[in-house]
């Protein structure tokens, strides 16, 4: 059974990577605070320049595989041209003879290999322009405060999540799981042999648990009860 929440207001952006709770219980971690007026134009600034640089990752991955291309690049074309320079035999390809491959193009190449290269060419191209221009996402969520920027991590609220899921349909900690990726969390239970669980009662319990928390992005609620049940002990 699988009850979703109606009218749960879903942040935007792209999905990042899922967080799997059990009960822990929640956490407040303060990323910063600012020593101007509460309410000021340059406090709510450098409030939200705490929270971007806290709930977003950088590039550094992307950066560097990008490095790696264009340095392995360089030293191949640097090879080639020393080893032409001293009169040597090219290691794969003398950069003349690329020159005239590449001016004779496309000519002198079969033209479907020459369109498989460049959609794959520009495929990559694609994928770090989106990288480049997509927030990253690094696994936490902002709470409201006005004094300072607060983040919670994905595992925790779904800990917290979980730990009222499992209240509200009177089950072992092991018997209920939440998934939570950017946009949406889904809490799975698996009920007690010959004790029914009341998916709406597990829904309404976890969505007010998201709404004393209020998480931003938001994520849409869904629960759903496996058909099957657990032997109790």
């Amino acid at each position: 059974m699988s009850v979703d929440a109606p009218g749960t207001e879903q942040g935007s952006g792209p999905e990042g990577d899922g967080a799997q709770g059990q009960p822990k219980g929640p956490r407040r971690r303060a990323a910063g605070s600012g020593s101007t007026a509460v309410g000021s134009p340059r406090s709510r600034h450098g409030l939200d320049s705490a929270l971007r640089r806290e709930t977003g990752s950088g590039r550094a991955l992307a950066s560097a595989i990008v490095a790696l291309i264009v340095t392995v690049l360089c030293v191949y074309a640097l090879l080639e041209s020393t080893l032409q320079a001293i009169n040597q035999p090219a290691w794969l390809i003398d950069p003349e003879s690329a020159a005239r491959f590449v001016a004779g193009l496309p000519d002198d190449a079969d033209r479907g290999i020459l369109g498989l290269l460049g959609l794959v060419v520009a495929i990559v191209g694609l994928i770090f322009v989106l990288v480049a221009l997509r927030r990253g996402r690094s696994g936490r969520r902002s709470l409201p405060g006005d004094r300072i920027a607060v983040v919670l991590d994905d595992e925790v609220l779904a800990s917290a999540l979980a730990r009222r899921a499992r209240g509200a349909a009177t089950v072992r900690p092991e018997q209920v799981t939440v998934v939570l990726s950017r946009n949406e969390a889904i809490v799975n239970v698996r009920p007690t042999s010959g004790v029914p669980v009341s998916a709406e009662a597990v829904l309404a319990a976890v969505e007010d648990e998201l709404r004393r928390l209020r998480p931003q992005p938001y994520p849409l609620l869904r629960v759903r009860v496996a058909g099957t049940g657990v032997v109790g002990a």
